[in-house]
């Protein structure tokens, strides 16, 4: 970067958080729970965290090694450590197509995190408070199909994560995860006791975990590695670039370890939130991605202090989507500043701002092109919005193959010199057993997801 020395982590802990943050999104707490709800419970659970063990942590350790070695941006890291290691600067093709992975994603994260900032708003204002389920649907529906409220939510979310960005890593994004990250957690934790204390937790618990080896089938595997491999945040650059302001007295290992316990952590805690409050009202578990605005409002809307735990919830998820939102905009930014010499606050700027154009695709896709249908010629893309188009195209092509190919460059390509410096484990069967995983088992494990996402 054009300024290590001012572009730095304080320490270790600053970058787990951060790191954790940047994993840490909706993905968690939106996605995940709704997920499980569809692929069996408890069987999803088992062989999720066996991915994140064996698949996205193997990854994100790939990544980590090319960041810090390089101390660059994802397309400069790889091209110069190709070229390092006697291969072709081509491989910067693989940052190349994480960013604009990252770009896509920004562009509609931050649409969907516009929702969760408009139903705190609503929670606070005790807006959803007394409706009844068919109320809270309606409400819903009005508001997706209401463009330019919003197109107000998403600029004002896409506003706050430029100027973060914009002030730096010390100034801005550690000073941001070291207050968010903490808040996020004690407050997953108290709706946590709070759904043990008033929902169904001994039902929610049997939900989770206890494991039904009866439900275990290709389409939970699939499921459970897609969910752990998105989970992390691998694929896309973006722990490269984390990595790239790291000290080099930290532990990548360990480090990395610490970010694949504390994301599934969250994981898990946030089904342990939501699941006893859904069983207590007999609501259903697999409602898809209603589960949290219309689902879990409905439960808020019926409960005593409803609109006290709606407001803890939902500014619970507008933190962690505003962490993971400042890892994708950041990531973007290094490379604007690196290479074009443009000022951070310039960079974080025109990135955003593109971004934010972007996403009012995303926006007209719920509402006034929500019966446009592009490919719908072709049977794979048969009743998908532009929304869904964008969405295929990131979750079911760049980031499985971005991981891959981040797995794949460091197990085979670079030294193995640079992978035992930098991991700083030694040579012996812990690196052994992280270079299988690296080489072989991941690759395939994501290959697997990939063809089976695009049949």
């Amino acid at each position: 970067m054009t300024n290590k020395k001012a572009e730095n982590w304080s320490g270790r802990f600053a970058f787990i958080l951060a790191s954790v943050g940047a994993a840490v999104g909706l993905g968690n707490i939106w996605k995940f729970p709704y997920t499980l709800g569809n692929s069996g419970g408890s069987a999803f659970v088992l062989i999720y965290v066996l991915a994140i063990l064996l698949v996205a942590t193997p990854i994100m350790l790939s990544e980590m090694i090319i960041g810090r070695h390089t101390r660059r941006s994802a397309p400069t890291a790889m091209r110069n450590l190709a070229v390092e290691s006697g291969s072709s600067g081509y491989w910067q093709i693989v940052g190349w197509m994480g960013l604009l992975a990252l770009m896509l994603v920004l562009s509609f994260y931050s649409v969907i995190a516009g929702w969760t900032a408009a139903y705190l708003m609503k929670s606070v204002s005790g807006g959803l408070s007394g409706l009844t389920p068919e109320e809270v649907g309606r409400d819903f529906g009005a508001f997706l199909h209401d463009p330019t409220w919003m197109i107000v939510w998403h600029l004002l979310f896409t506003a706050v994560t430029v100027f973060i960005v914009s002030r730096g890593i010390k100034l801005g994004l550690e000073r941001l995860v070291t207050v968010l990250m903490p808040a996020l957690f004690l407050m997953l934790v108290a709706l946590v006791i709070y759904s043990g204390v008033t929902g169904d937790f001994s039902r929610a618990v049997d939900f989770l975990f206890s494991a039904d080896l009866s439900k275990v089938t290709p389409l939970v595997v699939l499921a459970a590695v897609g969910q752990a491999f998105f989970s992390v945040n691998v694929g896309v650059g973006a722990v490269l670039t984390y990595s790239a302001y790291l000290p080099d007295d930290v532990s990548l290992f360990r480090s990395a370890i610490a970010v694949s316990i504390g994301d599934t952590l969250v994981a898990l805690l946030a089904g342990l939130a939501i699941f006893p409050i859904v069983f207590a009202y007999d609501l259903n578990p697999s409602a898809g991605p209603g589960l949290i605005f219309v689902t879990m409002s409905t439960a808020f809307a019926a409960m005593p202090g409803g609109a006290f735990v709606a407001t803890v919830f939902f500014a619970m998820l507008l933190f962690a989507a505003l962490t993971s939102s400042i890892s994708m905009l950041e990531t973007m930014t290094a490379r604007a500043y690196e290479v074009r010499g443009m000022s951070r606050p310039k960079a974080a700027g025109v990135i955003g701002g593109v971004a934010f154009l972007l996403g009012l695709v995303t926006v007209l896709s719920f509402s006034r092109w929500e019966n446009v249908f592009l490919l719908d010629g072709f049977a794979v893309f048969a009743g998908k919005t532009p929304f869904d188009l964008i969405d295929y195209l990131v979750s079911n092509i760049l980031l499985p193959l971005g991981g891959m190919l981040y797995a794949l460059f460091a197990g085979w390509w670079v030294s193995r010199e640079t992978l035992v410096a930098q991991l700083g484990i030694g040579d012996g069967a812990v690196f052994t057993l992280w270079l299988v995983l690296t080489r072989i088992f991941a690759p395939i494990a994501i290959a697997f997801v990939f063809v089976s996402n695009l049949a």
